[in-house]
Protein backbone atom coordinates (compact mmCIF):
# COMPACT_ATOMS: atom_id res chain seq x y z
CA UNK A 1 0.00 0.00 0.00
CA UNK A 2 0.60 3.76 -0.31
CA UNK A 3 2.93 5.34 2.12
CA UNK A 4 2.76 9.12 2.20
CA UNK A 5 5.36 10.86 4.99
CA UNK A 6 4.51 14.00 6.13
CA UNK A 7 7.30 15.96 7.54
CA UNK A 8 7.96 18.54 10.28
CA UNK A 9 4.74 19.77 10.73
CA UNK A 10 3.60 21.19 14.32
CA UNK A 11 2.04 18.32 15.34
CA UNK A 12 -1.22 18.38 17.87
CA UNK A 13 -1.54 14.56 18.07
CA UNK A 14 -4.54 14.23 20.98
CA UNK A 15 -3.26 11.24 22.01
CA UNK A 16 -2.38 11.36 25.97
CA UNK A 17 1.28 9.47 25.39
CA UNK A 18 2.08 11.30 22.09
CA UNK A 19 0.87 15.20 23.14
CA UNK A 20 1.52 17.87 20.81
CA UNK A 21 4.70 17.79 18.87
CA UNK A 22 6.58 21.09 18.27
CA UNK A 23 8.32 19.45 15.21
CA UNK A 24 7.27 15.95 14.20
CA UNK A 25 6.34 13.49 11.31
CA UNK A 26 3.13 11.37 10.78
CA UNK A 27 3.29 8.87 8.19
CA UNK A 28 0.36 6.87 7.18
CA UNK A 29 0.30 3.85 5.11
CA UNK A 30 -3.29 3.08 2.70
CA UNK A 31 -6.13 3.76 4.92
CA UNK A 32 -4.00 3.96 8.38
CA UNK A 33 -1.77 6.12 10.39
CA UNK A 34 1.30 4.09 10.79
CA UNK A 35 3.99 6.12 12.97
CA UNK A 36 4.36 9.59 14.57
CA UNK A 37 7.01 11.03 16.13
CA UNK A 38 10.14 13.29 15.61
CA UNK A 39 12.42 12.17 12.09
CA UNK A 40 11.03 9.15 10.65
CA UNK A 41 12.81 7.59 8.13
CA UNK A 42 10.88 5.85 5.41
CA UNK A 43 12.52 5.62 2.14
CA UNK A 44 9.67 4.25 0.40
CA UNK A 45 7.08 7.11 1.13
CA UNK A 46 6.12 10.05 -0.62
CA UNK A 47 6.95 13.10 1.32
CA UNK A 48 5.10 15.79 1.89
CA UNK A 49 7.08 19.31 3.36
CA UNK A 50 4.43 20.09 6.00
CA UNK A 51 6.94 22.79 7.85
CA UNK A 52 4.49 25.56 7.38
CA UNK A 53 1.65 23.42 8.63
CA UNK A 54 0.04 22.47 11.64
CA UNK A 55 -1.26 18.40 11.71
CA UNK A 56 -4.49 17.77 13.95
CA UNK A 57 -7.17 15.22 14.02
CA UNK A 58 -9.85 16.04 11.90
CA UNK A 59 -12.68 17.55 13.47
CA UNK A 60 -15.64 15.69 14.83
CA UNK A 61 -19.58 17.15 14.81
CA UNK A 62 -21.41 15.00 16.63
CA UNK A 63 -25.36 17.33 16.03
CA UNK A 64 -25.93 18.39 12.60
CA UNK A 65 -28.99 18.48 10.53
CA UNK A 66 -27.39 17.92 7.19
CA UNK A 67 -29.78 18.78 4.65
CA UNK A 68 -30.57 22.03 5.80
CA UNK A 69 -27.30 23.67 3.45
CA UNK A 70 -29.83 23.77 0.84
CA UNK A 71 -31.92 26.31 3.24
CA UNK A 72 -28.36 28.08 4.40
CA UNK A 73 -29.37 31.22 6.68
CA UNK A 74 -33.08 31.41 5.73
CA UNK A 75 -33.59 31.61 9.91
CA UNK A 76 -30.80 33.92 11.30
CA UNK A 77 -33.43 35.97 13.31
CA UNK A 78 -35.36 32.64 14.42
CA UNK A 79 -36.16 31.74 17.69
CA UNK A 80 -36.48 28.01 18.74
CA UNK A 81 -40.15 28.18 18.55
CA UNK A 82 -40.21 30.11 15.16
CA UNK A 83 -37.50 27.32 14.06
CA UNK A 84 -39.83 23.94 14.54
CA UNK A 85 -42.88 25.76 13.56
CA UNK A 86 -41.48 26.82 10.12
CA UNK A 87 -38.96 23.73 9.42
CA UNK A 88 -40.64 20.78 10.73
CA UNK A 89 -44.82 20.51 11.09
CA UNK A 90 -45.19 19.73 7.76
CA UNK A 91 -43.94 22.32 6.56
CA UNK A 92 -40.65 23.50 4.43
CA UNK A 93 -39.08 20.45 5.65
CA UNK A 94 -41.89 18.32 4.01
CA UNK A 95 -41.16 19.91 0.65
CA UNK A 96 -37.98 18.50 -0.17
CA UNK A 97 -37.93 15.98 -3.02
CA UNK A 98 -36.16 13.31 -3.03
CA UNK A 99 -33.71 14.76 -5.52
CA UNK A 100 -33.39 17.40 -3.14
CA UNK A 101 -31.68 15.44 -0.41
CA UNK A 102 -29.20 14.21 -2.59
CA UNK A 103 -28.02 17.63 -3.46
CA UNK A 104 -28.20 19.02 -0.09
CA UNK A 105 -26.50 16.38 2.04
CA UNK A 106 -23.43 16.57 -0.63
CA UNK A 107 -23.15 20.12 -0.11
CA UNK A 108 -23.51 20.13 3.53
CA UNK A 109 -20.99 17.36 3.48
CA UNK A 110 -18.37 18.64 1.32
CA UNK A 111 -19.09 22.20 3.53
CA UNK A 112 -18.38 20.04 6.50
CA UNK A 113 -15.01 18.67 5.22
CA UNK A 114 -13.80 22.17 3.46
CA UNK A 115 -13.74 23.26 7.44
CA UNK A 116 -11.60 20.05 8.30
CA UNK A 117 -14.85 18.53 9.95
CA UNK A 118 -14.06 14.43 9.12
CA UNK A 119 -16.55 13.26 10.86
CA UNK A 120 -19.98 13.84 11.67
CA UNK A 121 -23.65 13.07 12.87
CA UNK A 122 -26.66 13.45 10.53
CA UNK A 123 -29.62 13.95 12.70
CA UNK A 124 -32.11 13.29 9.57
CA UNK A 125 -35.77 14.10 8.97
CA UNK A 126 -37.10 10.93 6.87
CA UNK A 127 -39.72 11.92 4.37
CA UNK A 128 -39.58 8.57 2.51
CA UNK A 129 -37.60 5.56 1.87
CA UNK A 130 -36.84 7.36 -1.68
CA UNK A 131 -35.47 10.06 0.97
CA UNK A 132 -33.54 7.91 2.77
CA UNK A 133 -31.63 6.38 -0.19
CA UNK A 134 -31.05 9.95 -1.53
CA UNK A 135 -29.49 11.13 2.01
CA UNK A 136 -26.85 8.23 2.07
CA UNK A 137 -26.19 8.85 -1.34
CA UNK A 138 -24.90 12.39 -0.83
CA UNK A 139 -22.63 11.77 2.29
CA UNK A 140 -20.98 8.91 0.04
CA UNK A 141 -20.71 10.89 -2.84
CA UNK A 142 -18.80 13.68 -0.74
CA UNK A 143 -16.51 10.92 0.74
CA UNK A 144 -17.15 12.44 4.33
CA UNK A 145 -17.43 9.95 7.45
CA UNK A 146 -20.24 10.18 8.99
CA UNK A 147 -22.95 8.81 11.71
CA UNK A 148 -26.17 8.41 9.45
CA UNK A 149 -28.57 8.95 12.31
CA UNK A 150 -31.99 8.01 10.84
CA UNK A 151 -34.68 9.93 12.19
CA UNK A 152 -38.56 10.28 11.55
CA UNK A 153 -40.71 12.45 9.25
CA UNK A 154 -41.25 15.73 10.48
CA UNK A 155 -45.08 16.51 10.24
CA UNK A 156 -46.95 17.50 13.67
CA UNK A 157 -48.25 14.19 14.59
CA UNK A 158 -45.11 12.45 14.68
CA UNK A 159 -43.41 15.58 16.74
CA UNK A 160 -46.09 15.35 19.49
CA UNK A 161 -45.35 14.40 22.77
CA UNK A 162 -48.18 11.81 23.17
CA UNK A 163 -47.10 10.32 19.66
CA UNK A 164 -47.32 7.00 19.29
CA UNK A 165 -45.91 7.08 15.66
CA UNK A 166 -43.02 5.40 14.34
CA UNK A 167 -40.71 4.01 11.57
CA UNK A 168 -38.39 1.38 13.25
CA UNK A 169 -39.33 -1.36 10.82
CA UNK A 170 -37.72 1.03 8.34
CA UNK A 171 -34.88 1.61 10.43
CA UNK A 172 -34.63 -1.94 10.39
CA UNK A 173 -34.45 -1.95 6.32
CA UNK A 174 -32.01 0.80 6.21
CA UNK A 175 -29.65 -1.23 8.44
CA UNK A 176 -29.40 -4.04 6.94
CA UNK A 177 -29.67 -2.06 2.92
CA UNK A 178 -26.85 -0.26 4.22
CA UNK A 179 -25.04 -0.99 7.55
CA UNK A 180 -23.81 -4.37 7.45
CA UNK A 181 -20.24 -3.56 7.72
CA UNK A 182 -18.83 -2.19 10.22
CA UNK A 183 -15.61 -1.35 8.36
CA UNK A 184 -16.62 1.86 5.79
CA UNK A 185 -17.10 5.72 6.09
CA UNK A 186 -20.63 5.08 7.30
CA UNK A 187 -22.35 3.36 10.18
CA UNK A 188 -26.16 3.73 11.34
CA UNK A 189 -27.95 5.62 14.12
CA UNK A 190 -31.26 6.16 15.01
CA UNK A 191 -32.01 9.80 15.72
CA UNK A 192 -35.08 9.30 17.76
CA UNK A 193 -37.70 12.21 19.31
CA UNK A 194 -37.26 10.83 22.59
CA UNK A 195 -39.64 11.46 25.47
CA UNK A 196 -39.96 15.22 25.62
CA UNK A 197 -41.53 15.28 21.55
CA UNK A 198 -43.26 11.63 21.63
CA UNK A 199 -45.11 9.31 24.27
CA UNK A 200 -42.89 7.94 27.28
CA UNK A 201 -43.65 4.65 25.55
CA UNK A 202 -42.26 5.47 22.14
CA UNK A 203 -39.15 6.32 23.76
CA UNK A 204 -38.99 2.96 24.81
CA UNK A 205 -39.71 1.40 21.74
CA UNK A 206 -37.50 3.30 20.15
CA UNK A 207 -34.15 2.92 22.64
CA UNK A 208 -34.84 -0.38 22.31
CA UNK A 209 -35.01 -1.19 18.86
CA UNK A 210 -31.48 1.42 18.33
CA UNK A 211 -29.76 -1.78 20.59
CA UNK A 212 -31.01 -4.21 19.17
CA UNK A 213 -29.62 -3.03 15.72
CA UNK A 214 -26.35 -1.58 17.59
CA UNK A 215 -27.31 1.89 16.54
CA UNK A 216 -26.26 4.94 18.57
CA UNK A 217 -29.13 6.39 19.78
CA UNK A 218 -29.51 10.44 19.61
CA UNK A 219 -32.44 12.72 20.62
CA UNK A 220 -32.66 16.21 21.68
CA UNK A 221 -33.58 16.66 25.62
CA UNK A 222 -33.48 18.67 28.67
CA UNK A 223 -33.56 22.00 27.22
CA UNK A 224 -36.08 25.24 26.86
CA UNK A 225 -38.66 25.87 29.96
CA UNK A 226 -40.12 22.06 29.84
CA UNK A 227 -36.33 21.10 30.35
CA UNK A 228 -35.59 21.73 33.92
CA UNK A 229 -39.71 20.72 34.58
CA UNK A 230 -39.81 17.19 32.88
CA UNK A 231 -36.70 15.54 34.60
CA UNK A 232 -36.30 13.23 31.58
CA UNK A 233 -32.68 12.32 32.30
CA UNK A 234 -33.92 11.43 36.04
CA UNK A 235 -36.84 9.42 34.52
CA UNK A 236 -34.41 7.40 31.70
CA UNK A 237 -32.01 6.73 34.75
CA UNK A 238 -34.86 5.25 36.70
CA UNK A 239 -36.09 2.93 34.23
CA UNK A 240 -32.34 1.70 33.58
CA UNK A 241 -32.02 2.89 30.10
CA UNK A 242 -29.20 5.26 29.76
CA UNK A 243 -25.92 4.17 28.68
CA UNK A 244 -22.77 4.56 26.29
CA UNK A 245 -24.82 4.02 23.60
CA UNK A 246 -27.11 7.55 24.11
CA UNK A 247 -25.92 10.75 23.02
CA UNK A 248 -28.41 13.80 24.72
CA UNK A 249 -28.23 16.71 22.60
CA UNK A 250 -28.42 20.47 24.22
CA UNK A 251 -29.66 19.69 28.13
CA UNK A 252 -29.02 23.17 29.15
CA UNK A 253 -31.96 22.94 31.70
CA UNK A 254 -30.62 19.51 33.73
CA UNK A 255 -28.85 20.04 36.97
CA UNK A 256 -25.86 18.66 38.35
CA UNK A 257 -28.23 15.72 39.75
CA UNK A 258 -28.67 14.41 36.52
CA UNK A 259 -25.54 15.36 34.67
CA UNK A 260 -23.74 12.77 37.50
CA UNK A 261 -26.76 10.37 36.04
CA UNK A 262 -25.35 10.85 32.36
CA UNK A 263 -21.41 10.37 33.90
CA UNK A 264 -22.39 7.32 35.83
CA UNK A 265 -23.85 5.42 33.05
CA UNK A 266 -21.44 6.54 30.38
CA UNK A 267 -23.96 8.59 28.29
CA UNK A 268 -22.57 11.02 25.73
CA UNK A 269 -23.83 14.64 25.11
CA UNK A 270 -23.62 17.08 22.29
CA UNK A 271 -23.46 20.77 23.02
CA UNK A 272 -24.04 23.38 19.96
CA UNK A 273 -23.18 26.30 21.38
CA UNK A 274 -24.09 29.00 19.28
CA UNK A 275 -27.68 27.84 18.35
CA UNK A 276 -28.52 27.00 21.90
CA UNK A 277 -27.45 30.78 22.71
CA UNK A 278 -29.29 32.51 20.03
CA UNK A 279 -32.60 30.71 19.77
CA UNK A 280 -33.45 30.18 23.40
CA UNK A 281 -32.15 26.72 24.65
CA UNK A 282 -30.64 27.83 27.30
CA UNK A 283 -26.53 28.42 28.19
CA UNK A 284 -24.55 25.73 27.21
CA UNK A 285 -23.74 23.12 29.73
CA UNK A 286 -19.56 22.82 29.40
CA UNK A 287 -18.98 23.42 32.33
CA UNK A 288 -21.57 21.71 34.16
CA UNK A 289 -20.13 18.36 32.03
CA UNK A 290 -16.76 18.65 33.00
CA UNK A 291 -17.43 19.76 36.72
CA UNK A 292 -19.78 16.08 36.60
CA UNK A 293 -17.42 13.67 34.73
CA UNK A 294 -19.01 13.97 31.39
CA UNK A 295 -16.93 15.03 28.28
CA UNK A 296 -18.23 17.64 26.46
CA UNK A 297 -18.91 17.96 22.35
CA UNK A 298 -19.74 20.07 19.74
CA UNK A 299 -22.04 20.02 17.03
CA UNK A 300 -22.95 22.76 14.95
CA UNK A 301 -26.49 22.22 14.40
CA UNK A 302 -28.03 24.17 12.05
CA UNK A 303 -27.23 25.99 9.11
CA UNK A 304 -30.04 27.94 8.63
CA UNK A 305 -28.63 30.30 11.44
CA UNK A 306 -24.97 29.55 11.54
CA UNK A 307 -22.06 28.29 9.62
CA UNK A 308 -21.05 25.21 9.59
CA UNK A 309 -17.42 25.02 10.67
CA UNK A 310 -16.65 23.93 14.13
CA UNK A 311 -13.73 26.75 15.02
CA UNK A 312 -17.08 28.79 15.64
CA UNK A 313 -18.31 26.41 17.52
CA UNK A 314 -14.90 25.86 19.54
CA UNK A 315 -14.79 29.43 20.14
CA UNK A 316 -18.37 30.07 21.24
CA UNK A 317 -18.37 26.75 23.68
CA UNK A 318 -15.11 27.88 25.95
CA UNK A 319 -16.37 31.98 25.78
CA UNK A 320 -19.95 31.27 26.95
CA UNK A 321 -18.80 28.91 29.74
CA UNK A 322 -15.77 31.28 30.48
CA UNK A 323 -18.29 33.81 30.81
CA UNK A 324 -20.32 32.22 32.93
CA UNK A 325 -17.83 31.25 35.53
CA UNK A 326 -16.49 35.09 35.58
CA UNK A 327 -19.58 36.55 35.65
CA UNK A 328 -20.87 34.43 38.87
CA UNK A 329 -16.99 35.38 40.69
CA UNK A 330 -18.16 39.21 39.97
CA UNK A 331 -21.23 38.95 41.38
CA UNK A 332 -19.50 37.64 44.20
CA UNK A 333 -17.21 40.60 44.27
CA UNK A 334 -14.61 38.57 43.22
CA UNK A 335 -11.92 39.08 40.07
CA UNK A 336 -11.49 36.14 37.84
CA UNK A 337 -8.15 35.03 37.64
CA UNK A 338 -5.36 34.05 37.76
CA UNK A 339 -6.59 31.52 35.73
CA UNK A 340 -9.46 30.73 33.71
CA UNK A 341 -11.93 28.11 34.70
CA UNK A 342 -11.86 26.09 31.34
CA UNK A 343 -9.18 25.45 28.54
CA UNK A 344 -8.83 26.29 24.85
CA UNK A 345 -6.87 22.59 24.94
CA UNK A 346 -10.13 21.36 26.43
CA UNK A 347 -12.19 22.61 24.09
CA UNK A 348 -10.00 20.79 21.15
CA UNK A 349 -10.70 17.58 23.00
CA UNK A 350 -14.58 18.22 22.45
CA UNK A 351 -14.08 18.91 18.80
CA UNK A 352 -11.92 15.95 18.32
CA UNK A 353 -11.60 12.93 20.77
CA UNK A 354 -14.62 13.41 22.92
CA UNK A 355 -16.61 13.56 19.74
CA UNK A 356 -15.07 10.47 18.58
CA UNK A 357 -15.94 8.59 21.79
CA UNK A 358 -19.62 10.11 22.06
CA UNK A 359 -19.86 8.34 18.24
CA UNK A 360 -18.49 5.07 19.17
CA UNK A 361 -15.83 5.57 16.67
CA UNK A 362 -13.11 6.69 19.32
CA UNK A 363 -11.27 3.26 18.31
CA UNK A 364 -10.63 4.23 14.70
CA UNK A 365 -10.37 8.26 14.75
CA UNK A 366 -10.25 11.36 16.74
CA UNK A 367 -6.29 11.30 17.71
CA UNK A 368 -2.80 10.87 15.75
CA UNK A 369 -2.68 7.22 16.81
CA UNK A 370 -0.84 4.45 14.98
CA UNK A 371 -3.72 2.13 13.98
CA UNK A 372 -6.10 4.44 14.00
CA UNK A 373 -7.27 5.26 10.69
CA UNK A 374 -5.88 8.54 8.86
CA UNK A 375 -8.65 10.95 9.75
CA UNK A 376 -5.99 14.41 9.85
CA UNK A 377 -6.05 17.81 8.70
CA UNK A 378 -3.45 20.47 7.41
CA UNK A 379 -3.61 23.91 8.94
CA UNK A 380 -1.67 26.55 7.20
CA UNK A 381 0.38 28.72 10.32
CA UNK A 382 1.89 30.77 7.78
CA UNK A 383 -1.95 32.56 7.29
CA UNK A 384 -1.83 36.47 8.34
CA UNK A 385 -4.75 35.37 11.40
CA UNK A 386 -2.42 32.62 12.89
CA UNK A 387 1.24 34.26 11.71
CA UNK A 388 3.42 34.28 14.16
CA UNK A 389 1.99 30.85 15.74
CA UNK A 390 3.31 30.86 19.62
CA UNK A 391 0.23 28.76 20.75
CA UNK A 392 -0.71 26.01 18.44
CA UNK A 393 -4.22 24.79 20.38
CA UNK A 394 -4.87 28.13 21.79
CA UNK A 395 -4.03 29.41 17.86
CA UNK A 396 -6.82 26.64 16.59
CA UNK A 397 -9.24 27.50 18.64
CA UNK A 398 -9.38 31.00 18.97
CA UNK A 399 -7.98 32.55 15.90
CA UNK A 400 -8.41 29.58 12.78
CA UNK A 401 -11.27 29.70 10.15
CA UNK A 402 -12.19 27.35 7.67
CA UNK A 403 -10.16 29.36 4.81
CA UNK A 404 -6.76 28.06 7.36
CA UNK A 405 -7.37 24.53 6.42
CA UNK A 406 -5.28 23.61 3.73
CA UNK A 407 -5.70 19.78 3.66
CA UNK A 408 -8.07 17.38 4.63
CA UNK A 409 -7.38 13.39 4.43
CA UNK A 410 -10.59 10.80 5.71
CA UNK A 411 -9.13 7.24 5.58
CA UNK A 412 -5.82 7.90 4.68
CA UNK A 413 -7.67 9.52 1.14
CA UNK A 414 -7.64 13.67 0.19
CA UNK A 415 -10.73 15.07 -0.18
CA UNK A 416 -9.13 18.87 0.41
CA UNK A 417 -5.61 19.58 -0.90
CA UNK A 418 -4.29 23.02 -1.62
CA UNK A 419 -7.19 25.15 -0.11
CA UNK A 420 -9.08 23.62 -2.94
CA UNK A 421 -11.65 20.43 -2.49
CA UNK A 422 -10.51 17.64 -4.51
CA UNK A 423 -12.80 16.47 -7.64
CA UNK A 424 -15.71 18.32 -6.94
CA UNK A 425 -17.68 20.09 -9.97
CA UNK A 426 -18.84 23.53 -8.18
CA UNK A 427 -20.51 24.46 -10.84
CA UNK A 428 -23.01 21.70 -10.62
CA UNK A 429 -22.94 21.90 -7.20
CA UNK A 430 -24.20 24.97 -7.01
CA UNK A 431 -26.77 24.29 -9.93
CA UNK A 432 -28.27 21.76 -8.45
CA UNK A 433 -28.21 23.55 -4.43
CA UNK A 434 -29.92 26.58 -5.93
CA UNK A 435 -32.75 24.38 -7.20
CA UNK A 436 -33.10 22.77 -4.62
CA UNK A 437 -33.79 25.82 -2.38
CA UNK A 438 -35.77 27.34 -4.93
CA UNK A 439 -38.55 24.53 -4.75
CA UNK A 440 -38.11 23.99 -1.19
CA UNK A 441 -38.67 27.80 -0.47
CA UNK A 442 -41.46 28.22 -3.21
CA UNK A 443 -44.12 26.78 -0.96
CA UNK A 444 -45.98 29.46 0.89
CA UNK A 445 -47.85 28.69 4.50
CA UNK A 446 -50.52 30.45 5.46
CA UNK A 447 -50.07 30.03 8.84
CA UNK A 448 -47.78 27.78 11.32
CA UNK A 449 -48.07 26.26 14.68
CA UNK A 450 -47.09 28.07 17.38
Amino acid sequence: MKKTLFKDAALLTLDPTLGFLEKGDLLIEGTHILEVGPSIEAKDADIVDASDMVIMPGLVDTHRHVWQSVIRGIGTDWSLQTYLSKIYYGNYGAMRRPSDDRIANYLGALEALDAGVTTFLDWTMINSMDHTEELIGGLKDAGIRAVFAFGSSGDAEYWDRGSTLTNMEDAARVKKAHFQSSDQLLTMGLAIRGPEFSSWETSVFEIETARSLDALCTMHIGFGNWGAEDRSIERLHKAGLLGPDLNMVHINAIDADQMKMLADSGSSISITPEIEMMMGHGYPVTGLAIEQGVLPTLGVDVVTATGGDLFAQMKFGLQAERAIQNQSLLMEGIMPGPELGISAQQMLEAATINGARALQLDHKIGSLTPGKEADFILIDRTSMNLLPMTDPAGAVVQTAHPSNVDSVYVAGKAVKQNGKLVGVNLEEVKRKAYAARDHILSHKFESTPS
